[in-house]
């Protein structure tokens, strides 16, 4: 026998062939019933007649009429409305889960006592001065926690607009929202935020109610600012001492300002309606067909709620009676809130998928009887998705993936994923390590969070479904870019119920991005594939042309190098009076270690960056993919320097939604650019 196993990869290559027949007997004795798609998955979208090949949803029929979904249900149209008929659906069931320490069980919060505290904090805020109605504003300065949610329901109890700040944002970029607003009421979680309000607390601002107690220090620097602090507990009781009659909002009420953290100057706030939410969440449940969140579905939330994103996914729960449990606010501690909570519903963002994916790489890239048994788990699994068959129970899952599903809490049967592109690679994995449907979206504040979504049953990656029923999308040409709507390709273009209001207090933003007929200009560039679906290529904004009059688009350029295993950061910058684009990177440390380590190159990270054979390597890799995705010769860098510390919110080189500042990466990095033109002079 032993001379026949080289054949088939030695004793290891024996051991995998018997996992494959063990798999395929197990696969024919517990063989599952394939989902069939939705939507014909050659024609996901409609093109509407017309010279603009507008295209709109297929899930809603009404589309075709150029009309779009506002609402699932006639008494649930605001989000006071749809809270509310979720407590009936529940039937009173748990609402609110958190935990008090890292060791502790979830406790909960039901729907009628959340809606009586919600309402009796709302009570509290017409008490401390703020009339109901949609000219009150009421800051929220929080990490995720049920006080949050609780806040938000409060001020919709009063037709009140709530104005949600940044975690990260920093003293002047909260400042600056809160005179704008003209906030006098901010809800904040503790001490630090406090703190960080009262550094340089406009005028406005006249109360601080905190989630949890402050010391006497905070008190007496806000009394020296003349501004009162007061705890939530004490809010909750004023107001239900008073019992100030609700005044419910109406679908057209503002029902948020939500600022978004742009690469330069202020942030801008973009003002939404009850409509727009609702529309948005009710569009995305309307493609999930009979995968969409119910009454015994309970959601894990981490992902920031000062963004849409994670507000809609949670609203949308709260309107079907859902759970929501909130993690202990410690990303590192984020797996053992998936263990305790065990949620079955998963909003996800690309950072938090590809640590999963490199974790499960980097494991097994250390033994070839791992990397063979994950890449025949893979195509086994990936086979079954092509084929509209989604499960966690197969022989791989129990073999190969039943950790990756574990860490997860063993339970989750939809994951939404969003905020920023993830790669087809790490995408096809999830899929298939989950072992649930995951759904890819694409969309922006100012639509409301989606403007496409992928459909259950499309297993293809690398792009972002067809749009949802509460917009159309259309594509215009960008001629500089050398982009055409005839050709399919261009900005994209959005109109429908999800569409922003405008900026608050900023028309000649809002007119920038929002045309006459209503058309909301995303500043992306997209393509429509031939089965209807959207694929974004590129960036309108960032571009920059170099000395000889060729244009640049920087984020291109970095997407095609993060594909460089040595890349885990890029910053491509040209100017107007050089004649080519540098480059700073940030290298992956785990892999450049490994590199050198096999290669007998001592040093720590900062030390590698400076190693001459380091720089090489990188580059000619960087090169070689940039060659390979088609960038032109004056596209690639002539020259790169690398950096050993990460590109950061904390760092202020990151927006919170860790988008490049460019213009503090081009002001931080400016020794280095100029020593690197220099020496290519």
């Amino acid at each position: 026998m032993e001379q026949y196993l080289d054949y088939i990869g030695g004793p290891a290559g024996a051991l995998a062939l018997t996992g494959a027949a063990a798999a395929s007997a197990y696969y024919l004795a517990s063989r599952p019933t394939p989902r069939q798609p939705l939507v014909p998955l050659d024609t996901q979208s409609v093109e509407l007649p017309g010279p603009d090949m507008v295209r709109v949803s297929k899930f809603y029929k009404e589309a075709r009429e150029g009309k779009f979904v506002s609402f699932l249900h006639s008494d649930a149209r605001t989000l006071y409305d749809t809270f509310r008929r979720g407590a009936k659906e529940s039937n009173n069931g748990p609402c609110l889960g958190w935990r008090e320490t890292p060791t502790k069980p979830y406790q909960w919060l039901h729907y009628n006592e959340a809606l009586l505290r919600a309402k009796n904090l709302g009570s509290g805020l017409v008490t401390l001065g703020l009339a109901p109605g949609t000219k009150s504003f009421v800051g929220i300065y929080s990490v995720n926690c049920p006080e949050w949610v609780l806040t938000e329901q409060a001020a919709y109890c009063y037709s009140m607009v709530l104005v949600p700040l940044y975690d990260t944002l920093g003293p002047d970029a909260t400042a600056f929202i809160i005179k704008e607003a003209e906030i006098t009421v901010v809800v904040c979680e503790d001490d630090a935020k406090a703190n960080l309000l009262l550094e340089k607390a406009p005028r406005c601002l006249k109360k601080i109610v905190t989630i949890r107690p402050v010391q006497s220090p905070t008190l007496a620097k806000a009394k020296s600012r003349m501004v009162d602090i007061l705890t939530l507990d004490d809010l909750e009781k004023m107001g239900a001492a008073k019992d100030h009659p609700e005044m419910p909002p109406t679908k057209d009420d503002l029902c948020t300002v939500c600022y978004t953290s742009g690469t330069t100057g202020n942030p801008k706030g973009v003002m939404l309606t009850h409509e727009n939410v609702v529309a948005s969440m009710s569009a995305v449940m309307m493609q999930m067909g009979d995968q969409r969140p119910n009454s015994s579905d309970v959601l894990i939330s981490y992902l920031p709620l000062a963004h849409m994103l994670e507000r809609c996914c949670q609203n949308a729960m709260y309107s079907v009676g859902g759970a929501v449990g909130f993690f202990t606010g410690d990303m590192h501690r984020l797996t053992d809130d998936f263990k305790a909570l065990r949620p079955t519903v998963m909003p996800a963002v690309p950072r938090v998928l590809n640590r999963i994916y490199d974790k499960v790489m980097a494991e097994a890239s250390n033994s070839f009887l791992k990397r063979l048994t994950l890449s025949l788990a893979l195509s086994a699994k990936e086979s079954e998705i092509r084929r509209g068959i989604l499960r966690n129970n197969s022989f791989w899952d129990v073999l190969v993936f039943r950790k990756v599903q574990d860490a997860l809490g063993g339970r989750v049967r939809l994951m939404v994923v969003g905020s920023a592109p993830i790669s087809g690679a790490v995408l096809s994995f999830i899929r298939c390590a989950a072992g649930c449907l995951v759904m890819e979206g694409y969309g922006q504040t100012e639509c409301t969070a989606p403007i496409t979504l992928t459909v259950q049953g499309d297993h293809v990656p690398e792009h972002v479904g067809p749009p949802v029923a509460c917009c159309c999308v259309k594509l215009v040409d960008v001629p500089e870019m050398e982009y055409m709507a005839a050709n399919g390709q261009g900005e994209v273009c959005v109109k429908g119920s999800n569409v922003f209001q405008g900026y608050f207090k900023n028309p000649e933003q809002t007119a920038e991005v929002k045309d006459s007929q209503g058309w909301h200009h995303t500043g992306d560039i997209g393509m429509w594939l031939p089965n209807g679906t959207l694929k974004i290529i590129d960036r309108k904004k960032h571009i920059f042309k170099l000395a000889q009059g060729e244009y640049i688009v920087p984020d291109k350029i970095e997407m095609v190098y993060t594909r460089s295993q040595y890349v885990h950061q890029v910053f491509v910058h040209g100017e107007s009076l050089k004649s080519c684009v540098v480059a700073v990177v940030v290298p992956d440390v785990d892999v450049i270690k490994c590199w050198a380590t096999e290669n007998n190159i001592p040093g720590t990270l900062s030390v590698l960056c400076n190693n001459s054979h380091v720089k090489q390597l990188i580059l000619e890799d960087m090169l070689s993919w940039g060659k390979e995705a088609g960038l032109k010769y004056y596209e690639q860098v002539k020259d790169i320097y690398l950096h050993p510390d990460p590109f950061s919110v904390q760092n202020h080189l990151l927006t919170p939604t860790l988008k490049a500042k460019r213009p503090q990466l081009k002001a931080y990095f400016k020794p280095q650019i100029e020593d690197m033109y220099v020496k290519l002079a």
